[in-house]
């Protein structure tokens, strides 16, 4: 079953309310997605820290409905 952007937007928001959020679907068949989250909430984190962040707000749906997600994250710039 595919997972719809919203819904991997909404929990990223869920998680991370201040986060500025972009979804797209890669491959047109709502398995495989590319996200740009950017979040205050990253300030002071590794890349390691901000991407178990993300992986953390879907909630163990990373390689169950969603098979893949090319991820790029950061803080916002001052």
């Amino acid at each position: 079953m595919a997972m719809d952007a919203s819904e991997i937007e909404k929990l990223i928001k869920t998680a991370l309310p201040d986060a500025d959020v972009e979804i797209r679907d890669l491959a047109g068949d709502g398995d495989h997605y590319a996200a740009v989250v950017v979040s205050a909430e990253f300030k002071g984190k590794t890349r390691v820290q901000q991407h178990q962040m993300v992986y953390n707000a879907l909630q163990g749906q990373m390689g169950g409905q969603l098979h893949a997600l090319a991820l790029q994250t950061s803080a916002p710039e001052a």
